[in-house]
């Protein structure tokens, strides 16, 4: 098939093929009449790349991959480089979800705090002589 169709077949378009290819990682063979050719082989590649560009991979990361499916793997993750790949990314994960986590903690508490400040100020204004809240925002558009 010719990159057009690979493409198509992919969900992708013709520039990232090229790209892939000027990496390395999706080198095209050339018809007699200078046309970049595929075949199922290639698709498979692609649609592995994509998958795990999909899961938030790098390009640099599918490397392994594509190397583990070329080697005539059934599975592009089923080879010990592969593997190593997926235990990094599951630990840079679990690190993104511990700093989101303590991140989240945060804005909770800024939260909690707003809003006993909040009901501190309308407590006192029902006091008489109790200041007016007032929120110099509210209304506002952009």
């Amino acid at each position: 098939m010719r990159i057009g169709e690979l493409a198509a077949r992919a969900g992708t378009t013709t520039r990232t093929l090229r790209y892939y290819e000027s990496r390395g990682l999706l080198p095209a063979r050339r018809g007699e009449n200078g046309y970049r050719t595929y075949d199922e082989h290639d698709l498979r590649l692609l649609r592995q790349i994509r998958t795990l560009q999909d899961f938030g991979f790098h390009l640099e990361e599918t490397r392994p991959f594509v190397a583990c499916l070329r080697a005539g793997h059934p599975e592009g993750d089923s080879c010990p480089a592969s593997l190593a790949v997926y235990r990094r990314k599951l630990g840079e994960l679990d690190s993104l979800i511990d700093e989101l986590q303590a991140v989240r903690a945060e804005v909770g508490a800024q939260l909690a705090r707003a809003e006993r400040a909040r009901d501190e100020l309308a407590a006192e204004a029902e006091v008489p002589g109790g200041p007016e809240p007032v929120c110099e925002l509210e209304g506002r558009t952009r």
